[in-house]
């Protein structure tokens, strides 16, 4: 069976040591000041500590990217990812605009729009994906949801999951967090990496 790959995280393991951002960096050849991966923060509640919340491409099923690319370029891939073929790929943002997540950009030197692919070079050798390895607490898990006996696929089945949804279009994304450990609450003007900006009600419990 084609695989179909996912992450789980779970936030309340992320210290913001920012290795998995670094990781990425190195492994896929990312240029300063851009990203494939992130850590947002928020407050805690009533609380003055801060609680971070690692993302990434959400790898979704119904990507508005793909729609949003003239030429073909952004593509959903067999195994679950959305793919992106550099020599197809006109530099025209259009993909970049449309993700409700920011989680594309633009890159400088390769004029073409770049994004997280799970460490695709990676993947090809059997290996995970750097920020999966690269976490001290591992509050990131990857794996293949066709797979039954992947880490994945069990924790999915033990429930307790939720998906981060943008309330204007559910674009049914392929990371998944473990139910509570977001923030639970947000700045009065809350952003998505890229400056996206969504309603207070951004946080909706999409339960698996």
């Amino acid at each position: 069976m084609q695989p179909k790959y996912a992450m789980v995280i779970d936030a309340s393991k992320c210290f913001d040591c920012k290795a998995c951002i670094v990781a990425c960096q190195l492994e896929n050849g990312v240029p300063p000041r851009f990203e494939r991966d992130w850590i947002k923060h928020a407050a805690g509640g009533q609380e003055t500590k801060l609680q971070f919340q690692p993302g990434n491409c959400m790898q979704c099923d119904e990507p508005s990217c793909v729609e949003a690319c003239p030429v073909g370029a952004t593509f959903k891939s067999r195994d679950g990812r959305v793919l992106i073929d550099p020599s197809t790929c006109i530099d025209c943002g259009n993909c970049v605009s449309a993700c409700p997540y920011g989680a594309r950009y633009r890159h400088p030197t390769k004029h073409i729009a770049d994004k997280c692919d799970f460490c695709q070079r990676r993947l090809k050798r059997g290996l995970e994906p750097a920020c999966v390895v690269t976490c001290p607490t591992r509050a990131r898990v990857f794996g293949d949801l066709n797979d039954p006996s992947s880490k994945v696929s069990k924790l999915l089945k033990q429930g307790g999951l939720v998906r981060v949804i943008n309330p204007k279009v559910d674009t049914k994304p392929n990371i998944y967090y473990m139910e509570g450990t977001m923030p639970l609450t947000w700045p009065a003007e809350p952003t998505l990496p890229g400056n996206v900006h969504m309603p207070l009600g951004f946080w909706r419990k999409s339960r698996t």
